[in-house]
């Protein structure tokens, strides 16, 4: 079975509007004073602008370029959707019962990228396995500067992963997608399939 899918000028608007959207959020995590408060607002601003003008492509290309659906694809993926949220969330909860809630971003950031690497043949994106490693990386680099100072965490983490994601989603509008697009029949649902 093939396992990849060329990207289309729809795929790459919901890649610019789910990880715009994810991006700011990521921005909203550090607690920051001025200067840096202000180079994360232009940061969650220029990600919420990636993400309308994604929203924009996806309009625009609604219907044109949409490929049919895959049951064990859709399955596939929304079983590591699944994981992520689980993992994410009862990581988090753990942490917070422990006392290390502090710890939670570099625990969501790594899961993040994680579960990056099996959607990157689901989804026929390549480039999600190298932004999954980087954002795992992110989340290293939270994790050893918070045992030397927790405050770092939510700055190192949020900025790095948001900072990432922005990044995809920029990159994601600028890739032209071939003349002739094709499809191999990885259908995940179709507001999802086509995310990244």
């Amino acid at each position: 079975m093939t396992t990849g899918r060329t990207a289309t000028r729809r795929q790459a608007g919901l890649t610019a509007l789910y990880l715009g959207v994810f991006a700011t959020l990521w921005f909203s995590v550090p607690k920051a004073d001025p200067p840096l408060d202000t180079v994360l607002v232009v940061a969650s601003v220029a990600a919420l602008l990636t993400a309308v003008a994604g929203g924009v492509v996806v309009a625009r290309a609604r219907g044109a370029d949409a490929p049919p659906r895959d049951r064990a694809t859709d399955r596939r993926y929304l079983l590591v959707v699944v994981a992520e949220f689980a993992a994410a969330g009862l990581g988090a909860a753990l942490l917070g019962l422990v006392g290390w809630s502090a710890f939670i971003p570099v625990l969501v950031s790594a899961v993040v990228g994680l579960h990056f690497l099996p959607l990157a043949p689901l989804l026929g994106d390549p480039l999600l396995r190298p932004l999954g490693l980087a954002v795992c990386l992110v989340a290293l680099v939270g994790l050893v500067a918070g045992l030397v100072s927790s405050g770092l965490v939510p700055l190192l983490v949020g900025t790095g992963t948001g900072l990432l994601l922005l990044g995809h989603a920029f990159v994601a509008l600028l890739r032209r997608p071939p003349e002739n697009p094709v499809d191999h029949g990885l259908g995940a649902p179709a507001e999802l399939r086509d995310r990244h």
